[in-house]
């Protein structure tokens, strides 16, 4: 089903809706983005990806793989070892995304820097020292 054939479905009822947002809101979170990324790439351990993604720090990193683990995006997998190795993978409803994060990494490289530089001008703070 696309968009458009939803059209009438969703005058009907919010019920499309309301799955196209619990869809985004598996996606959103300050790291969920970059994680899920590196996972298309490989399967990594915790201190792989902690050490590939600058500035997240360790319980952030802990909260949103659980996250992505309980929205089955993300398995993982506790090795029987000492010390003992996790690995981190996308499930194959994760992997189903990845036509959606190529067609978005394609639409930030045609109008990410546009839109940035926009934001930047509309959240300027007004200068702290006026006179008074």
């Amino acid at each position: 089903m696309t968009i458009e054939d939803s059209v009438d479905q969703v005058c009907e009822g919010a019920g499309l809706v309301a799955e196209f947002d619990d869809a985004l809101r598996m996606l959103t979170g300050k790291w969920k983005g970059e994680i899920l990324w590196r996972l298309t790439q490989r399967t990594h351990r915790f201190g792989e990806l902690k050490r590939a993604i600058p500035g997240v720090t360790q319980h952030m990193l802990t909260t949103q793989l659980r996250e992505l683990e309980a929205d089955g995006l993300v398995e993982r997998t506790i090795f029987p070892e000492v010390p003992p190795r996790v690995e981190y993978t996308m499930t194959p409803a994760a992997r189903a995304l990845r036509p959606v994060f190529e067609a978005l990494f394609q639409w930030s490289q045609v109008h990410g820097g546009g839109l940035r530089r926009n934001r930047s001008k509309t959240t300027k703070q007004p200068s702290a020292s006026r006179g008074t």
